[in-house]
């Protein structure tokens, strides 16, 4: 309603608490104080709080803003509803505010919270993905892909999450040219749209593009922070992986010769049922979820020796990849 939600808050700290509570959630917000034992699993209560709350008859859900670490600062994302349930408001709160509600609650503290919310669902519009390459002298039909999405949530800037993966994609394309390198293979970097709101740009081009799958050699992704790179997460045969890891040895120089497994990317994540090998930057990216999806998402974050680095692992192990004589092991 316009004038807002006006009702009795229940704090829980998980789902399961929820469910035991579930009699005392009707009619109530229910403020959701869960723990944060990283993204993956924390990030849950953002996507489903709304969801499971409706379940067992609350009015609206308030998430603990899914970070390790806050000054205040709430964090935005994507959340879920699901067909047969009654769609209610949701939002994020700061980690500060979460706990002083959890300490009130604890103390027997009857709480009463006004949430009126002016977010609202907009009729789709088209954006694009954005494509450039550096076409193969030999194999143009092979392709090595490096990708960063280009949207970003209203709140900050962006600049982290995805403009360093985006830039670093970009100028591992520009250096080549400015290099004056001939790859044999095709160099093609896709800045993503829409990736937030589920890779829609990704899967379009999936979808448009997965014929080729036997000629994408690999595709690579930076979308978990430019810090300072530590080498490349690789998803794929461990033969594959032997060939990267003899890669990598180039940046030894920078300390950025590690291979780990496990390539990620919601962009890319479309090729690999197709046996399409994945790589992503393994940057020192503990801070990353400090800044997430926040205000503080800002170019302050960005470093520009760190980015730097970054570009100089993402165009060597792209550029090489193009260059060899044989794709990568499938």
């Amino acid at each position: 309603p316009l004038e807002g939600i006006t009702a009795e808050v229940l704090v829980v700290h998980s789902f399961d608490e929820l469910h035991n509570r579930s009699t005392e959630a009707k009619g109530k917000i229910v403020v959701f104080n869960q723990d944060w034992e990283g993204y993956p699993t924390s990030v849950a209560y953002r996507a489903w709080g709304a969801r499971e709350t409706a379940k067992v008859g609350g009015l609206a859900s308030l998430i603990r803003s899914v970070t390790p670490f806050s000054i205040h600062s709430p964090h935005t994302g994507m959340q879920d509803y699901q067909d047969g349930v009654k769609k209610i408001p949701t939002a994020c709160i700061t980690v500060e505010d979460a706990e002083m509600l959890a300490r009130m609650a604890t103390r027997g503290t009857k709480i009463v919270v006004r949430v009126k919310m002016d977010a609202k669902n907009l009729d789709p519009v088209t954006s694009r993905n954005t494509v450039a390459e550096v076409t193969g002298s030999e194999h143009p039909e092979e392709v090595v892909l490096v990708s960063g999405h280009l949207d970003s949530w209203d709140v900050g800037q962006g600049a982290m999450d995805d403009g360093g993966g985006a830039f670093i994609s970009w100028q591992a394309l520009s250096a080549v040219r400015q290099l004056g390198l001939k790859p044999r293979r095709t160099m093609r970097v896709v800045l993503w749209t829409a990736e937030e709101f589920g890779g829609v740009g990704s899967s379009q081009y999936y979808d448009d593009h997965k014929a080729e799958a036997k000629n994408m050699n690999i595709v690579m992704e930076s979308d978990m922070g430019t810090f300072s790179p530590l080498g490349i997460q690789f998803t794929g045969k461990a033969e594959a992986k032997a060939v990267i890891g003899e890669i990598v040895k180039f940046l030894d120089v920078i300390n950025a010769s590690k291979v780990f497994d496990g390539g990620e990317g919601t962009d890319i994540a479309w090729w690999f049922k197709d046996g399409v090998p994945g790589a992503s930057l393994a940057n020192q990216n503990e801070r990353y979820f400090y800044f997430h999806h926040s205000d503080g998402d800002s170019i302050t974050v960005q470093d520009p020796r760190q980015m730097d680095a970054c570009a100089a692992v993402w165009t060597v192990v792209s550029y090489i990849l193009a260059d060899m004589q044989e794709m990568l092991p499938r």
